[in-house]
């Protein structure tokens, strides 16, 4: 991916100094599992880091950025910028309406959000409370030493799926799928949030096809980066290499296959009306 000497975003909000104090907590891959697994399906495990061993976090002051942090940051900011024109022009051509730029968080080890504690267990996600994006960096490296999906433009991808999820407040979609959620058994309100993680693939799909057109930025091989990713972070594979049996009810953000191919419809169309995933039955 061509970022490096471009653009970056202003709307990025550095908590990256306050850093992370180790606690009592799990430890060893008994950690990981449950890091990992937090952070796609966007819950909260600082708690259950919290009971054993070592490992847990809470929130304290100073600690220096390394070259890496900085870079990250840059990283981000660019990719954040370029979703910022993308989502602008979508908004104008598609939608008819202004596209306001959402706010993403840097934080380095814990943080607070509107939606509770922001921590390298919650991983990146978007909190409707304060309309922001909250991302630790780390998480790339998660992503690349751990679950096998590296490479700068996978990276990316998490940036604009998080983004996508504003998107969808943005559009009154998140707000009224999450009001149903409430109303339903757990088993069926894990099924609307199939379908709002489904299209928040399917819009990260529409930024990547249109930022290899407008800014050249794609490079071969940064697709593929990208779909391996979203095979990585499916549902089934993560309950997979979990140890786990897949059991689908407990699906809150789809499986690889359907990941990998919202996505795909995203990219293809380059048109929010293919990614309704609210619409279809064939997930």
């Amino acid at each position: 991916m061509k970022w490096q000497g471009r653009r970056g975003s202003r709307n990025i909000e550095d908590r990256r100094r306050m850093g992370a104090r180790k606690t009592a907590g799990i430890g060893g891959l008994g950690a990981l599992v449950i890091i990992v697994i937090g952070a796609i399906m966007g819950v909260d495990v600082s708690s259950f880091l919290g009971a054993t061993g070592s490992g847990g976090i809470s929130q304290t002051s100073g600690g220096a950025l390394t070259e890496a942090d900085r870079q990250a940051g840059k990283f981000v900011s660019v990719t954040l910028a370029d979703t910022e024109e993308i989502w602008a022009s979508i908004f104008r051509d598609q939608v008819g309406e202004v596209y306001n730029p959402v706010t993403l968080v840097l934080f380095k080890g814990a943080t607070q959000s509107a939606c509770g504690g922001a921590s390298g267990a919650t991983g990146p996600f978007y909190c409707p409370g304060d309309k922001k994006v909250y991302l630790d960096t780390e998480f790339f490296t998660t992503m690349s030493r751990q679950m096998g999906a590296g490479g700068d433009f996978a990276a990316a991808y998490v940036v604009a799926h998080e983004v996508a999820h504003y998107v969808q407040d943005e559009l009154g979609i998140l707000g009224k799928a999450n009001k149903i959620r409430r109303q339903l058994s757990k088993i069926d309100s894990n099924g609307i949030s199939v379908r709002i993680e489904l299209q928040a693939d399917c819009y990260s799909g529409i930024w990547a096809r249109h930022a290899s057109q407008r800014f050249g930025s794609i490079e071969p091989g940064d697709l593929a980066e990208a779909l391996n990713a979203a095979k990585q972070i499916g549902d089934d594979t993560l309950q997979r290499n979990a140890g786990r049996t897949p059991m689908p009810h407990t699906f809150t953000h789809g499986t690889s296959e359907q990941r990998q191919r919202w996505f795909a419809t995203g990219y293809k169309s380059g048109d929010i009306i293919a990614c309704d995933t609210f619409g279809t039955n064939n997930l």
